[in-house]
């Protein structure tokens, strides 16, 4: 049976004590191209791990990846996507709405009176429209982090 093992902790113990893959490949017993395929996120098996946690000094489950913790990242990275792409979204209509608004203020000067006015408002609507979400949902993200 496979064992999903933490490669970038194992990496990152093997660094901090200034260890080479082989060094620590000769003090767990096992072969440099396991350690090397464990580090790359490879599945591990249960005896790599037990020789690796005993060259470590640590337990075996220090080595795995928690699948919970895993899920709850996966998760969290989704909704940061998420509300990345909304914020993008949002900064793309907020550009054009300018854009749109320097034209229709040239096409009402032009013309003599003000004859953009309600393309201008409606579009004005939906730019406070689209920024609603925007902003609701950083408000309730920042409240979520707090607690």
């Amino acid at each position: 049976m496979a064992f999903k093992a933490d490669a970038a902790k194992i990496k990152r113990w093997r660094e901090e004590r200034h260890w080479s893959q082989e060094h620590l490949a000769e003090l767990a017993g096992i072969g440099l191209r396991t350690v090397q395929r464990i580090e790359n996120g490879e599945p591990a098996s249960r005896d790599s791990l037990m020789a690796l946690a005993a060259a470590f000094n640590v337990e075996a489950l220090a080595l795995c990846v928690d699948p919970e913790a895993e899920a709850v990242e996966r998760i969290r990275q989704h909704k940061a996507k998420g509300r990345a792409a909304l914020q993008l979204s949002f900064w793309i209509h907020l550009a054009s709405y300018v854009l749109g608004m320097v034209i229709f203020a040239g096409i009402s000067l032009g013309m003599g009176g003000f004859t953009m006015k309600w393309p201008m408002i409606w579009w004005t609507v939906g730019i406070v429209g689209h920024a609603f979400p925007v902003v609701l949902l950083d408000i309730v993200t920042r409240y979520q982090e707090q607690h």
